[in-house]
């Protein structure tokens, strides 16, 4: 048998990038001396940047400061970022047991192995600019045993895939946004005994 893989959502599950976005957003604007609410921006992340900005620039100037962000981000984001409480812990968790680590997330590869590395978080392999049904996709191709993330997206992903769901009220989603998981943790740190319980069990199904 294979090890087990566990997939890790990366943006607020292991990383709160939220610093880095407002750090490196508010640089690039200053350098096309551009006026952005940068505060607006990152407390309506998740939708594409272009869209965000949409709201305060003409679309010409959104597409300019959206592709100076991403130029600039994975060399001036990462160092801003914070390793949230628990993250080692559980990729550690997870190797103690024989198991693979994976993360699967909407930030690009490349900015994802750069947050990764800051934090010094080892993985076996990482999947970016992935969403949704796109999620589904790599967990089943894989053939992950877990997905762990902070976003009802990210759960209904893990059960379409027919893997365990587990949920971590770390980001903007709470235990009650989170209930269709298989498991709800309040963070990364309750994660090792979870694993230790589910670890001999089959996949759900």
């Amino acid at each position: 048998m294979p090890p087990p893989l566990v997939c890790f959502d990366l943006d607020l599950t292991l990383v709160d990038s939220t610093p880095a976005v407002a750090a490196v957003l508010t640089s690039a604007a200053r350098s096309l001396t551009l006026p952005v609410d940068v505060a607006a921006v990152v407390a309506g992340l998740g939708p594409a940047l272009e869209d965000l900005l949409g709201a305060q620039l003409q679309p010409s100037q959104a597409r300019r400061l959206a592709r100076a962000y991403r130029d600039r981000y994975a060399l001036e984001g990462p160092r801003h970022a914070r390793t949230l409480p628990g993250a080692h812990a559980a990729l550690r968790a997870v190797r103690t047991r024989h198991g693979a680590v994976m993360v699967v997330t909407g930030q690009r590869e490349r900015t994802a192995r750069a947050h990764l590395a800051h934090a010094r978080l080892d993985v076996d392999a990482v999947a970016g600019s992935v969403w949704g049904p796109e999620k589904t996709e790599i967990l089943r191709a894989r053939g992950a045993f877990a997905y762990v993330g902070d976003h009802p997206a990210d759960i209904a992903a893990a059960h379409a895939a027919d893997v365990w769901a587990v949920g971590v009220t770390s980001g903007r989603h709470d235990a009650a946004d989170l209930a269709a998981a298989d498991a709800v943790l309040p963070s990364l740190t309750a994660f090792p005994n979870w694993w230790e319980r589910v670890r001999p069990m089959p996949r759900r199904t």
